[in-house]
């Protein structure tokens, strides 16, 4: 099985974990440690909450700022508009913004968010159907 394993530097990985659990990421404690958090959004993605002392440890290059910088941004797919707009939700209220506006295209929908350290993630629900309609056009 393939998988993709996410390391992102945080300040605080307590508070990091409960807001990724406000988001709907649930706790992996088979690699969660004191200084990191292993949250779980699918059998295939896992995004590890690691101390920026254990991120600096398997990495030569300083850390960029996500609040001031742009490094990567991550996109969860999400099975309807409901669910994307109660993800979105629940982040602001643990802490987190939403720097743009929705965009919508009709077949798609994405809100942009950010965690407390700053880094991005699109939460995105795509209309299959309607996406193939309008790609016979």
């Amino acid at each position: 099985m393939k998988q993709i394993f996410i390391n992102l530097p945080v300040k605080n990985v307590e508070t990091s974990m409960d807001f990724y659990t406000k988001l709907g990421f649930t706790v992996n404690p088979l690699f969660t440690f004191d200084d990191q958090k292993c949250m779980v959004w699918s059998d295939h993605i896992y995004v590890m909450l690691q101390t920026l002392e254990m991120f600096k440890s398997g990495n030569k290059k300083n850390i960029a700022d996500p609040k001031k910088s742009t490094i990567a941004t991550f996109t969860l797919p999400v099975e309807s508009i409901d669910s994307l707009n109660e993800i979105v939700e629940n982040c602001l209220k643990a802490g987190g913004t939403e720097p743009t506006q929705i965009i919508n295209e009709g077949f798609m929908q994405m809100r942009n968010i950010e965690d407390l350290d700053g880094h991005n993630w699109g939460i995105i629900f795509l209309d299959v159907d309607k996406f193939k309609k309008m790609k016979r056009k």
